[in-house]
This record gives C-alpha cells, structure tokens and sequence, in this order.
C-alpha cells in the first residue's frame, strides 16, 4: 500500500454506512497487539499487524460500540485487550471463519477515523475516536465494589411440555411434562443458590405454554440466557444419554425474516432505530449481527454443559448438536436445549423419575452455566466485578500438557477443560489459561 492517506470518517451504522476498507493482505494477518491512548481531544487505537489487512469499521449504539473487523485475522499469543479514553472495554470474537471481530465498549458515542500504515515490524491499523476525556483511575475498596450497583446474571429456565403437552412417557408411564418440571426446579434452586446469579421459570406448574411465548418471557424479563429443559423419546429403547442443542443458521434465517416482517419487532430488537421502508436492508445487517453474537454464545455456553453432563451421565452426542427448535429463536438471547436423558429407556426413566438424580443433572447443568459466565463474565454484573484475573501461560518448544500441569501444580484434566482442549497436541505460542488450584 502506498503513503497512507486517511479514510472518511466512519458514520453508525444505524446510518447504513458499511464498508470495506481494503489492504494487500494475503495470508492471514495477526493482530499481535492493541493500545490505547488518551489526548485532551481524542482516543487513539492502534492495533500492531503481522501484515497489511482488508478491514472495515463501524460503530453501534444503543449502547455505544466500536466494531473492527478484519478479514483473514487472528490473535497473536501476545494479544491483550486494552482500555482507556472513552474505551471501557475490549474483547474478539469470530462472526465467519474468515473473519476477526474486534468490539470496543465505549463509555460515549464517538466518531471514528481509520488509517493502516506501515510500522517497525509490519502494519499499525490506528483507529481515531474524536470526543471523550480520559476516565479518572479510582481507587475502591472491597464494601464500595459489592454497593456499585453489579447486578446478577439472570437465567430463564423453560421446563418444557406441560398442560394439554404431556410430551414423551416413559415405559412405566412417567410423563416428560412432570419431568422437565421438577428438573427445571431443581436447576433455577442452583442457580439461585449461585452467587451473582438468580433464575426465572418460564412455568412453575402444569401449564401449557405456547413455544413463541416460552421465550418472549425470556427476552421480557431481560434474561442473559435461556435453558429448555427436555427428556428425550426414541423408538429403540437402548437409546440413551444426554445431548445439548442450539439454534440452526436455518432457524435464525427464518426467524429473522419474521422479525423484519413486523418492524416494530425489529425496531426493538435493534435498539429502537426507527425503521421505514426504505431501512429494511439496514434492519437485516443489524439483526445478522444480533443473531451472530447470540449463537456464538449459545455454543460456547453449550459446549460447557455437555462437559458437565458428560460427568454424570452417558452422552449421547459428544459435539453440540444444532436444530430448528422453535423456542431457541429469540435473535438476542443466547439460547440452549438440554435433552437431560431418554425417557424411553427404562433404566434412564428410573434416573429422571428420582430426585437424587434430577439433583445430580441440574448440578451438572448448572456447573456448565458456572463456567461459562465465570470464563465471559458480562460487564456491569457481579462476577465481572469479583472475578480473579486468570492465570496464563504461554507455550515454549518443548512442552507437553503434563509438564504444564506439573509446573502449575494442576491436573492434566482441569489445565484441558480450562482450555476446551480436544487433543493434547499444543502449538508453540498458545497462550493457555491456568485454572486456580481445587
């Protein structure tokens, strides 16, 4: 690329302008570092690149967000995220494959600029934020942190069936809408007895509810996650074992275009931009992003839980499974469906129909949930504000899990589950969390 020349400014985009800003990138770029400086004036990002990148940056509001994306990108080991100025936090993602996904919470709204240039080792992408001031260091005590005003995170459970659904009956005719039930109390007294967490039922009786309206009530009581509880029912009665579903792209496709055919869903969904004719490809390019983040928590949460269930009982699906269930459909609520165990085995009847064991699932289910919000703690809540800051250790030539493990004074187990590691093949540079010690 030649001497930079500085890009227009960025507009929201609630005013639908979008863009790629391309580079000569290649191969796939590191971003190897971020920082964050502060003027008088404005908040200057610069993010350090193995090489010169295509990106595009836009800003969300509702609350106020700056979004970087980069094509072909990854993290370096060496990457933190940074803060400072108007910018209260940062954290990646992956909306494709192909694609890297920086956010930035900002304390206010601010107008972007964008350069890429050539730096000592490679490319610097420097992002300018005019407006904002630097936010003032304070100091607070332990009694001044728990009065800050953190809120808990709040969990919808959907015991699923009930009323005129019985759902599925097991041999000895113990019924799935009785199961869920019981199981779903189980869960939310967990969950309720969970620091910085609190539950909410969908039902707490024999009642039937519609699947849309399951979580509406979800999305009403501003939920950070939905849990349907389920017992599942096959012909074979050898069949058995937990499994753990999230939403198919197909069902958050045609869930979308429900959304957008009723723009003030939309509207709502979407943080209030009022939405007219001419808006509706404006409103698909929001909800995509909508949709995008909530099924990427959905499997993160997922994967958590099938390790959990994968504890106590049989797995009948070692991977998160994805389906068109109607009640995993709401655009902005991360959503899972936990089939607990097969009904219509006998053997698994007997597990679901005793308390002992419906205890033993919904401990289960629950330490999922644990590790899941522990491990992404969501900004303003409780655990955001006393979690520990995770020990980290980054590979050398050489090492294997067990030597890691030893030198941490940790288990080869608990360093692979920390790490949501499949194999114990490790590449040199990854920079891998160590668990506190049990």
């Amino acid at each position: 690329m030649s001497s930079p020349v500085p890009f227009p400014y960025c507009q929201t985009l609630a005013a639908s302008a979008v863009f790629w800003l391309a580079g000569t990138a290649q191969a796939a770029v590191e971003v190897r570092t971020a920082d964050i400086e502060q003027t008088d004036s404005r908040t200057e990002i610069s993010l350090n690149l193995s090489s010169a990148c295509t990106y595009k940056v836009f800003t969300l509001d509702n609350p106020d967000r700056l979004v970087i994306d980069i094509a072909d990108g990854k993290l370096g080991p060496r990457f933190r995220p940074a803060e400072g100025g108007v910018v209260r936090s940062m954290r990646t993602g992956q909306p494709s494959p192909s694609s890297l996904r920086i956010v930035l919470d900002l304390e206010q709204s601010a107008r972007p600029r964008s350069f890429l240039k050539s730096g000592a080792s490679g490319r610097v992408l420097t992002i300018e934020l005019d407006g904002g001031k630097a936010r003032p260091r304070v100091v607070r005590s332990v009694r001044e942190l728990e009065s800050a005003g953190t809120r808990d995170i709040l969990v919808a459970i959907d015991p699923g069936h009930g009323g005129v659904d019985p759902g599925a009956s097991g041999p000895s005719g113990v019924r799935e809408k009785n199961v869920t039930l019981a199981l779903a109390k189980e869960l939310a007294a967990a969950i309720d007895a969970e620091p910085g967490m609190r539950a909410v039922l969908t039902r707490d009786r024999d009642v039937f509810i519609p699947l849309q309206k399951r979580y509406q009530i979800a999305r009403e009581a501003k939920a950070d996650l939905f849990v349907s509880v389920h017992a599942d029912a096959f012909g074979n009665r050898a069949a058995r074992g937990s499994s753990v579903f999230t939403l198919s792209r197909r069902g958050a496709s045609s869930e979308a275009a429900r959304w957008l055919a009723k723009r003030e869903n939309a509207a709502d969904l979407v943080g209030g931009v009022k939405l007219v004719e001419r808006d509706s490809s404006l409103a698909a390019v929001l909800l995509d992003l909508s949709q995008g983040a909530t099924l990427e928590a959905s499997q993160q949460v997922g994967n958590k839980v099938l390790r959990g269930l994968g504890k106590v009982n049989t797995l009948h699906k070692h991977e998160v499974q994805r389906a068109n269930f109607v009640v995993l459909r709401s655009p902005d609520v991360p959503s899972i469906l936990v089939e607990s165990a097969f009904l219509s085995n006998p053997e698994e009847e007997r597990k679901l129909n005793s308390a002992v064991e419906r205890r033993k699932l919904a401990a289960a289910v629950m330490s999922g949930i644990r590790d899941h919000f522990h491990a992404n703690p969501l900004p303003g809540t409780w655990i955001a504000a006393h979690r520990q800051s995770p020990r980290e250790h980054i590979v050398a030539p050489g090492e294997t899990l067990a030597v890691i493990a030893m030198r941490h004074g940790i288990t080869v187990t608990s360093l692979r589950q920390a790490n949501d590691l499949r194999t114990d093949n490790l590449r040199i540079g990854v920079v891998l969390r160590i668990p506190q010690q049990t």
